[in-house]
């Protein structure tokens, strides 16, 4: 059985800190339209945390172009930043990844990048996310 996420908020409680496409996406699994999202060509050195709670999920080295049209990954950050369901809306299975911490949607995940060290594809949504860069 999962741990419970550290940080639990009623749904008014995330309504009041998120606005409504960053609620759609993280608290009720929606998905931004592919090629929209701010982070997708974000070329520079840093950090992407869970827009929701702050917690640090990807680091840009894991960074990859796949051209699906959602920011990709190869790995989480840390192995325990994500978490993993198996998601059947679609009328088939995918694995959904979520923030270890809020448990809020993030994106899916995909093996299906072999040119990648891991073989996956984590295919993360832009308004789930907050970049910050590196410090120079």
């Amino acid at each position: 059985m999962a741990e419970r996420p550290s940080i639990v908020k009623s749904e008014e409680e995330w309504k009041k800190i998120l606005n409504p496409q960053e609620y759609l996406v993280l608290r009720q699994a929606g998905t931004e339209r592919p090629g929209t999202g701010k982070l997708l060509n974000e070329k520079r050195s840093g950090k992407y945390l869970c827009k929701a709670c702050g917690a640090e999920l990807f680091s840009s080295k894991t960074k990859f172009d796949s051209h699906c049209g959602w920011p990709s990954f190869f790995d989480p950050d840390e192995k325990n930043a994500v978490i993993y369901r198996t998601d059947t809306l679609l009328g088939y299975e995918r694995t959904e990844v979520r923030c270890a911490q809020c448990e809020s949607h993030l994106g899916h995940v995909f093996p299906d990048a072999p040119q990648t060290p891991t073989g996956n594809r984590y295919c993360m949504n832009s308004v789930a996310l907050t970049f910050v860069p590196d410090q120079d």
